[in-house]
This record gives C-alpha cells, sequence and structure tokens, in this order.
C-alpha cells in the first residue's frame, strides 16, 4: 500500500515522522511546536544558547535571551515534547559577533541573522538535527516553502510585513531540502490565535526587536567593549575631497545615514561613502546615493544559471521592495544593473533574488554587495 505524504512533503505517517524544531522561546517557534504535536509528529525542540545574558540582555527585546531559554522549555513542558539546549556561544561568537564587528570597521553595514542563519542555525543545528536521525528540521521562520518530490522551494511569505525570505538566501540546497517552515502561509494573528488556542503561555509574548546580542539596539557600545581601539577620530569631506569637519569613529556611521554628521548646511547632508583605509566619512546630497549599478560577491544560488537570462527582481535591504533587476553573473561573484533606481545601498548589506511564479514570489538565492 503507498504511503501518503504527510503534511511536511514526507512519505510518511506524523507518528512515524520524527522532528526537529528550532525553539527560540517565542510565539513563532513555540506555535510550530504545537502544530507539530498536535498533528502527530515525533517533536524534539531544541534550543539555542548563543551569548551570556547581562543586565542589559536580560530586559531587552530580544531573542535567545535567558529568559526565551525558560519559556521554550515550559513550552516542551506543556506539549510534553523532549526539548534540548544547545551551547553555543563560541561558534556564535566566532561566526557571527566577530563577522559583526569586523564588517563594521571595514565601513560595512552587516546583517547578522543572515550570518547566524548560514553558520549556527542551519549548518551546526542542521547537523545536529541529521545526528538526531531527524527527518526534517523546522523553524518558525515566515517563509513559505513548497516540497515535492523531495525538492523544496522557499517564496516570500504570504504575510510580506513578516516575510523572512531576505535573511536566509544563504541556505544550501541541501539545507532547504530538510528544512520546512509551517508559518509561511500565515498572518502573525493567526499564528498567536493558534498559540492561544494551544493554550501556549507565549500567545501574547512581545516580538524581539533587536539584533539578539546588541542591547536596545546599541551596536556601537557592543563594537567598542569588544574593539576599544575602533573609535578614531577622522575627517568628513565632500565630494570634492574638501574638509568639512571631524567623525569620532567609522562605526558610528552607515551609508545613507543623515543623523549626526552635526555639519551646518545649505541643504542635508547624507553619508555615502566611508574610507577605513583612511579613516574617512563621505558626504553628499541625497542624489549622491542613488545606485544603478551593484557588485555582488559570495553568491549562493538556489536555481539553474538560466533563469538569469531574462530579468528578476531584487531586495537589497530586508525592509526594501523588490526591484527590476539584469544579473551578470562571473562564477560567484556578479554585476547587478537595477532597472529602478534605489538610495543608500550599502556594502555588507545582501542582495537577494526573486522570480514570480504560479506559486509567489520565490527566491533564487542572492549574494553580499560589495564595494565597487
Amino acid at each position: 500500500m503507498e504511503t501518503k505524504t504527510n503534511s511536511i512533503g514526507i512519505d510518511k505517517k506524523p507518528k512515524d515522522t520524527t522532528v526537529i524544531v528550532a525553539m527560540s522561546g517565542g510565539v513563532d517557534s513555540s506555535t510550530v511546536a504545537g502544530m507539530m504535536k498536535k498533528e502527530g509528529y515525533k517533536v524534539i525542540g531544541v534550543t539555542l544558547k548563543l551569548y551570556d545574558d547581562t543586565k542589559e540582555t536580560a530586559h531587552s527585546k530580544q531573542c535567545c535571551a535567558g529568559q526565551d531559554i525558560m519559556d521554550a522549555k515550559r513550552v516542551a513542558n506543556k506539549l510534553n515534547i523532549d526539548h534540548k539546549i544547545l551551547y553555543y556561544q563560541n561558534k556564535f561568537k566566532e561566526g557571527v559577533i566577530d563577522n559583526f564587528v569586523e564588517s563594521y570597521l571595514k565601513g560595512e553595514t552587516p546583517v547578522p541573522c543572515i550570518q547566524c542563519n548560514k553558520t549556527v542555525k542551519f549548518n551546526d543545528l542542521f547537523n545536529e538535527s541529521k545526528n538526531l536521525k531527524a527527518d526534517a528540521l523546522i523553524t518558525g521562520h515566515y517563509v513559505k516553502s513548497v516540497t515535492e518530490k523531495n525538492i523544496t522551494n522557499m517564496y516570500r511569505a504570504i504575510d510580506e510585513n513578516r516575510d523572512q525570505s531576505y535573511f536566509l538566501f544563504n541556505t544550501t540546497r541541501e539545507q532547504l531540502n530538510y528544512l520546512r517552515f509551517p508559518l509561511g502561509g500565515l498572518l502573525k494573528s493567526e499564528t498567536r490565535k493558534i498559540a492561544q488556542d494551544l493554550d501556549l503561555n507565549v500567545a501574547d509574548k512581545p516580538d524581539s526587536q533587536d539584533i539578539c546580542f546588541v542591547p536596545n539596539g546599541d551596536y556601537v557600545s557592543v563594537i567598542k567593549k569588544l574593539r576599544p581601539e575602533s573609535l578614531q577620530k577622522g575627517n568628513i569631506k565632500n565630494t570634492d575631497g574638501k574638509i568639512l569637519g571631524v567623525h569620532d569613529g567609522i562605526i558610528n556611521f552607515t551609508i545613507g545615514q543623515r543623523r549626526g554628521i552635526k555639519i551646518a548646511a545649505k541643504d542635508p547632508l547624507y553619508v555615502i561613502d566611508i574610507n577605513p583605509e583612511k579613516n574617512e566619512i563621505i558626504v553628499g546630497s541625497r542624489e549622491d546615493l542613488i545606485k544603478k549599478e551593484i557588485t555582488l560577491k559570495d553568491i549562493n544560488l538556489l536555481c539553474d544559471e538560466k533563469v538569469f537570462d531574462k530579468e528578476i527582481f531584487v531586495k537589497v535591504r530586508s525592509t526594501g521592495k523588490l526591484i527590476k533587476s539584469k544579473l551578470k553573473l562571473d562564477n560567484d561573484k556578479g554585476k547587478l544593473r537595477l532597472l529602478d533606481e534605489e538610495y543608500g545601498i550599502s556594502p555588507g548589506q545582501a542582495c537577494v533574488f526573486y522570480t514570480k511564479d504560479k506559486v509567489g514570489d520565490k527566491v533564487l538565492g542572492g549574494g553580499w554587495i560589495a564595494k565597487d
């Protein structure tokens, strides 16, 4: 008798399917664990301890803090599922925090959530799930996934305000075929309703808002603590090379920034370039921030290169719109021509590729924005 494919696209009955649910202690991952348990899957919850708590992180709206680990444990007990805590502080510092600091020192604007997904979550946790003989690794990301014939493709979530596909472009094909994202077809309000119906104590828990290891969004204090020598005064220049003022350290600035320049001018000034070699900030007009071409590096593809013979859509920041573009590939590098101009594109950010099909906005991969 032929086995019917279950709700996560695997040819097994739920009771014969073991799934690892990455549980951060928030409402999304807790709801996913509850959904899987209710459907009859064999669920193992895994929570990552990524950094040591401080007085600041204990009271901030962040994920993976000490209180979150306790919340995840309570949810697991409520659902009567196995629960493990993996202590990844060293892996997280090496793979995410150190990269974050170095990126700012190079005049870039990093996206640590992507690095976290690439290293700790979808590498180390992926391997741990395989070691536990699980059939799939399931997360609470708002990404739509469609699995057919053991091949999983990733799409933007139904709730575009919650869509997290931008942060997952670096997922490999092997990882994507193993991952599942049950919340991609739900609105956040629907997720909370499911959590309430499951009587989970985190149903009304506020969303995490900050970068997990950056208390209250103050990233400069984190860099200052780890690299105190990074706050060196330098010149602020205009596009003609004229010195307009002095800054207290390039880590205080990102491309497109207007506040904090502290220079009186007839028209508003924006940071248009950061030169770490000379320790200089270059300022100019908003028009100077316009970009039509982008250089990309470390490109990760989830599709055949032939797709790029045609126009695609890209996002150049997590909250940005889809921009029609044309990509020219050169191994893991590329030149992207934007067919609609965009302002304030910063090196260190990700550029994620999409195409539209009958299911929705399909993720094709992406790359890191490099200095021209």
